[in-house]
């Protein structure tokens, strides 16, 4: 999945500006909406990925997350508050997100 209209970005930046540490957060975060195939390699869910963007560590997660698994959402957005991490949606984009439960930051 790549960084869309149709996604929010939860960035390894707090809102002081620092990098959030492990350097490895997106890969465990997203591991936790994963499932193990047959060969019991992790695959990521289709709708949370570890991404590089700009040299930052950042989950891409799907709005279709809120309705497919709205307690996963949740579990994403309250990781990232609880971390005090930066959520972004991109610029230009109608609102598909409630408010309330998504703290959109520059």
């Amino acid at each position: 999945m790549q960084p869309s209209t149709n996604c929010i970005l939860i960035q390894g930046i707090t809102t002081a500006g620092r990098t959030f540490r492990p350097s490895d957060w997106a890969e465990r975060l997203c591991g936790v909406l994963g499932s193990f195939d047959a060969d019991e390699r992790l695959r990521y869910a289709e709708d949370v990925q570890p991404i590089l963007l700009d040299g930052v560590r950042c989950v891409a997660v799907s709005t279709r997350l809120t309705t497919s698994n709205p307690a996963g959402f949740k579990f994403l957005v309250d990781f990232a508050r609880d971390n005090d991490l930066r959520i972004l949606q991109p610029v230009g984009t109608t609102q598909t997100v409630p408010a309330e439960r998504v703290l959109l930051t520059a």
